[in-house]
């Protein structure tokens, strides 16, 4: 623990005590608080999100999201974006059409896309990002959705079709 060590001074009748205190118990100590903290301590839990899917239904749906319900963004390389609302035979290098990020000409595309809706609650937002796009792009075309109060987007990989017309626009 501590002990006391004596000298004598040389020369003089003084004697100086030196004291060395040994620290090795008070290290013991706090490893043992440690681990006592450690296997006394509620670690957190993983946190789970629920997900609220639909009861499967024998019957298959019908097609609730048809070409006028929906409008479909193709996040391109080089930030670019396309657009459309075709079904896949009408779907050609005219009608794939081109916008950028800024805020006010995505909201009145898909504002203009909701008004045109045959069934406004059916109204559908697609998001098909390609293998050459960027996050913030994505980041950006989320934001955008968010900012024209739409709340039902879903988000896939491009079909082969439109990823044909894609390639022959960007050629």
């Amino acid at each position: 623990m501590a002990e006391v060590i004596a000298q004598e001074k040389s020369g003089g009748k003084q004697r100086k005590k030196l004291i060395r205190v040994d620290m090795t118990p008070m290290v013991d100590l706090g490893f043992l608080l440690i681990t006592f903290f450690m296997f006394t301590t509620n670690f957190t839990k993983p946190n789970v999100m629920d997900l609220g899917l639909p009861a499967k239904s024998p019957t298959p749906p019908k097609n609730v999201v048809d070409n006028k319900n929906q409008v479909t963004f193709i996040i391109g390389k080089d930030n670019r974006i396309f657009y459309h609302q075709e079904a896949k035979g009408d779907l050609n290098t005219s009608n794939l059409k081109e916008t950028d990020y800024n805020g006010v000409n995505i909201s009145k595309i898909i504002s203009k896309a909701y008004n045109d809706a045959p069934i406004k609650d059916n109204f559908t937002i697609i998001i098909e990002p390609t293998d050459d796009s960027n996050y913030k792009n994505f980041v950006d075309m989320l934001d955008n959705i968010a900012i024209s109060k739409k709340e039902r987007y879903g988000i896939t990989d491009m079909k082969p079709w439109e990823k044909k017309v894609y390639e022959e626009l960007i050629k």
